[in-house]
């Protein structure tokens, strides 16, 4: 059990560090690396490779390697190497690596002399982090409850289940949080899987509750959690797993038998309906009479949702059945999204009203209640939801200003920060740190540090970290600290302009829209021109090696390798004459454009014919089945808006931007081979 707590506490902190935003999923990462017996050493190692060839400081070199050992779990090389530190900057990170490898066996004292000693810092927060999981895997509720108030980010959901495990002990009604809080079955591990186990044993999770959470994890792609959920029914392994993998065997067995065998049912349809939906749909058909009410409602459901992924134009018809029926987050989005896509607006209100309260509040949901009511005759009502939004920067408060008729204008710009001010900012350990890791190409670690700071800061003080971060050429942290601005909204530091002498040169050519091209290059690297994305895009546009081979290929671009790719007026170069290419295959919708930047020229295509009739832009960027896609497209299109206002003292209008995107378009030109 020591060795498997120790490997678990490694884990958690190693993998990918570009989509490691939260705390919560280093911990899903760690706990299904563990539970399969997957080590993830080669990455490390491989990380350390690479930082060898870019720094050429022994005691960078030193520091580097301090943290790829303590994250490998060797004490011995972790404590030689902090030894051989003792005068480096960051001496709390260098404390931090020399225990983490040793933390669950570390005297309870050493620990809080760490936080007490680096109290209020981003690091003591991390370790916090760390030791709740090991106390709440003990089950020392003591420590755990003294300790876990004082976890201020609080974004780790196997810590928020420990903190609800130590709530049910004491003997409290825990069943409504458990029931809000388990939701996403890819952040649970271990903590949320025993929770249910308890609050099943002690009779606060009712069957439905279990299975829920069964196909919550099914539908999550999670199949380990589903099983081990499972474990706490009346259902063996083996017969989970046939549900699983061999769905139609189940279903061709009609649903029959007792509660057990319904459930199985209706996981294997939700199973089957991805690979033959039109089957899927017969034989519930079949066996619909043998189901009551709400299972009916689950099992359409179940069909709905993958019928909206692939676009079925039946995808309405099935979620109109299925309001009785407890169901995923994304299962009650992608409801709404259906009905936007036929045009229902009955069926859109509906579903909306059918959300939580808290989904409700997200912007999508406000703006599309605002569009459902507006278009039902309430105008006043379609007001009220709108006026929430208008004014606020992104893609929804951009749609609803314009539905208030209201002009987007820019707001008035701020006074500068000061010397003082700036000097400030210079001098906040937290923001020098971040300085020193991103000079040793530690971004996640840098990031964790900068962010950390920003949480504490006023309007005045954000605008000099933005300045500071300017000076330091480091703009994504420039973006991240303006977008955090209440009222001092510096438009200058959002919606950063770069290399303006290279994008006129590039677009100007060509007829590119440069705010569109800034507004892509915003969201894609955030200007970071050493980006590099896990599946090897690279820089200020991200372009893939085989992209920029045959871009640089078709403009007849000489002496081209990919060894430029990194290069500023090389990178603009390729992506904006890709983008043009994407733009003229695509009738020159940037709506489309955007889309196929991320996901393939081919796939916007395929998305668009399957439309019934033209819609507009945004619900067509609503309606894109890539979560990744449909976020980038809504998040490019705004960027753009508030580019076109910084170049041209005005914003076109976002609706016009996104103009409507319909089933063909006769002047459409063939892909060829566009990669």
């Amino acid at each position: 059990m020591v060795e498997s707590l120790r490997a678990i506490l490694r884990l958690s902190y190693s993998g990918n560090q570009k989509v490691m935003k939260h705390h919560s999923r280093w911990w899903i990462g760690a706990v299904v690396c563990a539970l399969v017996g997957v080590s993830m050493s080669s990455s490390v190692v491989s990380a350390a490779n690479r930082h060898a060839v870019v720094i050429g400081n022994s005691a960078d070199a030193d520091f580097v390697a301090l943290r790829e050992a303590a994250l490998r779990g060797e004490t011995a090389e972790s404590n030689r190497l902090a030894n051989r530190l003792g005068s480096y900057p960051i001496q709390s990170y260098i404390e931090y690596y020399r225990l983490y490898p040793r933390l669950q066996s570390t005297p309870e004292g050493e620990i809080r002399q760490f936080l007490e000693r680096h109290d209020g810092t981003a690091i003591a927060d991390r370790l916090r982090n760390d030791w709740l999981l090991l106390l709440g895997r003990a089950n020392d509720w003591r420590v755990f409850d003294e300790q876990y108030p004082r976890f201020v980010l609080n974004d780790d959901t196997q810590v928020k289940c420990y903190a609800l495990q130590s709530r049910l002990a004491k003997g409290e009604n825990i069943t409504k949080a458990a029931r809000d809080l388990l939701q996403q079955p890819k952040y649970y591990g271990d903590a949320c899987v025993e929770l249910i186990g308890k609050l099943a044993e002690e009779k606060k999770f009712n069957e439905s509750d279990v299975w829920r959470q069964v196909r919550l994890a099914v539908e999550s792609g999670i199949s380990g959690t589903a099983r081990r959920i499972a474990n706490y029914t009346d259902v063996n392994d083996k017969q989970l797993t046939q549900a699983i993998d061999k769905p139609f065997a189940v279903l061709e067995r009609g649903a029959v038998g007792g509660r057990a065998a319904r459930e199985l049912f209706l996981i294997a349809l939700g199973r089957a309906a991805r690979d033959k939906l039109d089957k899927a749909v017969h034989l519930l058909e079949k066996a619909q009479s043998r189901l009551n009410a709400e299972e009916n409602a689950i099992a359409w459901s179940q069909l709905a949702l993958q019928a909206s992924l692939v676009l079925d134009k039946d995808a309405p018809t099935y979620w109109r059945r299925s309001f009785d029926a407890p169901m995923s987050i994304e299962a009650y989005q992608w409801r709404v999204r259906a009905a936007l896509r036929v045009g229902d607006w009955q069926l859109v209100a509906r579903s909306i009203d059918a959300m939580s309260p808290e989904l409700q509040k997200d912007p999508a949901w406000l703006y599309w209640r605002g569009r459902a009511h507006a278009a039902l005759g309430r105008s006043e009502e379609a007001k009220q939801y709108f006026h929430q939004l208008a004014g606020q920067h992104h893609f929804y408060g951009l749609l609803s200003t314009e539905e208030l008729s209201q002009p987007i204008v820019a707001p008035a710009k701020p006074t500068p920060p000061s010397a003082a001010e700036v000097a400030e900012a210079s001098n906040n350990a937290g923001l020098v740190n971040a300085l020193k890791f991103y000079e040793l190409e530690l971004r996640f670690e840098g990031n964790r540090e900068w962010n950390w700071q920003l949480r504490k800061m006023n309007d005045r003080q954000l605008l000099a970290a933005g300045e500071f971060a300017r000076r330091n050429d480091v703009l994504d942290r420039m973006v991240a600290s303006a977008d955090r601005a209440k009222v001092e909204l510096d438009l200058a530091q959002r919606y950063p302009t770069p290399h303006e002498d290279i994008m006129q040169t590039a677009t100007a050519g060509i007829g590119l829209d440069k705010a569109w091209v800034y507004g892509l290059i915003r969201q894609e690297s955030r200007f970071v021109k050493s980006a590099r994305s896990v599946v090897g895009a690279s820089g200020l546009m991200q372009i893939m090696p085989r992209t920029a081979t045959y871009v640089a290929k078709k403009i007849g671009m000489s002496g081209f390798s990919l060894s430029a790719l990194n290069d500023t007026r090389t990178n603009i170069t390729l992506g904006t004459q890709y983008l043009n290419m994407v733009l003229s295959t695509l009738g020159g919708s940037q709506t489309l454009a955007t889309a196929a930047y991320n996901a393939g020229p081919g796939r916007p295509r395929q998305w668009r014919a399957l439309l019934e009739k033209p819609v507009e832009g945004a619900i067509f960027a609503e309606s894109i089945p890539f979560s990744e896609t449909r976020g980038y497209v809504k998040n490019v299109l705004a960027n753009a808006t508030w580019y076109s206002l910084h170049f041209d003292s005005h914003a076109p209008s976002l609706k016009t931007r996104l103009g409507m995107v319909s089933p063909r378009d006769a002047n459409l030109i063939e892909l060829g081979d566009l990669p």
